[in-house]
């Protein structure tokens, strides 16, 4: 007589356990309700077997410390550009080999382990699709070459680190560091800027900062970006309880440098970008640390008087254009243009867009700012890479919001909850803190990104994916953890959970 689904799911019977990994399990649960969790191979363990072993659950540690060492190399390149200051490093391609130092081990170590060759992820499923419109409108485009030269110089790098990053960074130690490693990268860049700007250094369009090296810090729109993108990080570090009374007196400096790089380039867009940032740290900060809110609140009211009376001049010009035509440069109007133009580009390609990187190349005769960027990253997509694109490009934004707030669920409902709290069980208390209090930075960092990308043609550029994939890997962290805490819940309880694979073909009837 046929068994009724829910019979077949009951009459499931694990497979049998090694007698040293059971005494592994065994002993996790006699850790007691502190602070002690696992071993790393325990909750490894548990993770894999939730799925097939992927790079972030494989329990052989090597490969991925050579790929976690090349991810670092590669960062401290692209942030702090050595290649700008020391002759001849330019020709070495030093990020590429970086890069490669970190990706080559993982895949020498899937391959020959015939193990899945990297996490996959909605995310990473996106960004490939992305880079696929990028190619498939190539040819449509106004200058192919060009345009197939944006994803191949450009954005199939931003694929290959965001994947490492994705791969490597699989612990909570690990994310820290790397998001330390970025913010000093940002306190020495910011302290340039700072230096250059009471020197009479550096300074463009009427005594506005410009970045100390090229790259990502280039110009004042996208340094201020950059540091808006990254400031909550240092201030969660700063405010909070977690760190060392050291780090904290650092970060509160770096923070300090950054918010003081942000009022020097004197950048509209991340003036805006900055107090939308702030707004949402505050609602989101009072679990970082109670009264996060009204000390973040009361350092912006201190503040704000201390701002130079020229600051205050160029913010007036957001809401006044003649003001900026006769006291400015008049970039506001031209902005204005600008935006229109990228519409009406996206207007009369809908579909394939004038390709990647090529609207400043798009010259009909009626454009009146010709050679220019859209300055704004919604219509630099839709005008460059159509429609499929735009909706893409939507979707990555969109995701990293709400994996974000996925994770802060995760991380507070089980320690808010009054009965079981499966996070105790692989999580210590200070991990936990760490990633939740991270992924509070990273969301209020995405919001301030997003609101100077309104005003900047950033893209194809790295700030947006380091910061996705910082949100996915917390995302990715909270979820493995919680699975394989209630997984060794349930072992310890006398009875095993069914794998996804096993559930799906209940469900389907093929078991």
């Amino acid at each position: 007589m046929a068994m009724r689904p829910s019979q077949r799911a009951s009459a499931y019977t694990a497979p049998p356990t090694s007698p040293a990994r059971a005494g592994r399990e065994r002993l996790a649960f006699n850790l007691g309700t502190g602070s002690s969790v696992p071993s790393r191979s325990v909750v490894e363990a548990a993770i894999a077997s939730e799925a097939r072993p992927t790079f972030a659950t494989a329990a052989y540690a090597e490969p991925r410390d050579w790929g976690y060492r090349g991810l670092l190399a590669f960062t401290a390149v692209l942030m702090l550009r050595p290649q700008d200051s020391v002759p001849g490093l330019s020709a070495l391609h030093i990020a590429e080999i970086c890069a490669i130092l970190g990706i080559a081990p993982m895949l020498l170590h899937r391959f020959a382990h015939r193990l899945p060759v990297f996490r996959i992820t909605p995310e990473t499923v996106g960004l490939m699709f992305f880079g696929g419109v990028m190619v498939a409108t190539a040819p449509f485009s106004i200058w192919p070459g060009g345009a197939l030269s944006v994803f191949t110089d450009s954005y199939l790098k931003i694929v290959i680190v965001f994947i490492l990053m994705m791969n490597t960074l699989t612990t909570p130690k690990r994310l820290e560091q790397l998001t330390w490693l970025i913010l000093v990268a940002c306190g020495y860049i910011s302290s340039r800027a700072v230096f250059d700007y009471v020197r009479g250094v550096r300074i463009v369009e009427n005594d506005r900062v410009s970045g100390s090296i090229s790259g990502i810090f280039g110009n004042p729109n996208d340094l201020a970006l950059n540091m808006v993108t990254f400031l909550p990080a240092a201030l969660v570090i700063a405010m909070g309880r977690n760190a060392p009374p050291l780090r904290r007196a650092v970060a509160a400096l770096i923070a300090l440098l950054m918010l003081a790089t942000i009022v020097f380039t004197k950048s509209r867009g991340g003036a805006l970008g900055l107090f939308a940032m702030m707004a949402a740290l505050v609602l989101l900060g009072r679990k970082v640390r109670p009264g996060f809110g009204a000390i973040a609140v009361g350092v912006m009211l201190v503040a704000t008087p201390l701002l130079p009376s020229s600051f205050w001049a160029r913010m007036e010009t957001i809401v006044n254009e003649d003001l900026d035509r006769q006291q400015f440069t008049g970039s506001r109007e031209a902005r204005r243009v600008l935006m229109q133009e990228g519409f009406d580009a996206f207007v009369d390609h809908p579909l394939t867009g004038v390709g990647a990187g090529q609207f400043k190349n798009y010259n009909p005769p009626n454009r009146k700012e010709r050679s220019r960027e859209t300055h704004n990253a919604l219509i630099q997509v839709a005008a460059e890479t159509g429609i499929f694109g735009l909706g893409i490009f939507l979707f990555l934004i969109v995701r990293g919001a709400l994996a974000a707030a996925a994770a802060r669920r995760m991380l507070a409902r089980s320690k808010n909850n009054r009965g079981s709290d499966p996070l105790r069980l692989v999580m210590s208390e200070a991990d936990r803190r760490a990633v939740y209090n991270h992924t509070v930075a990273m969301t209020a960092g995405l919001i301030g990104w997003f609101v100077c990308s309104l005003f900047a043609s950033v893209a194809y550029n790295w700030t947006f994916y380091y910061l996705l994939a910082l949100i996915v890997v917390g995302h990715e962290l909270a979820r493995d953890r919680l699975a394989a805490g209630r997984r060794l819940e349930a072992q310890a309880k006398g009875f095993s959970i069914p794998s996804a694979r096993f559930t799906h073909r209940v469900r389907t009837g093929a078991a």
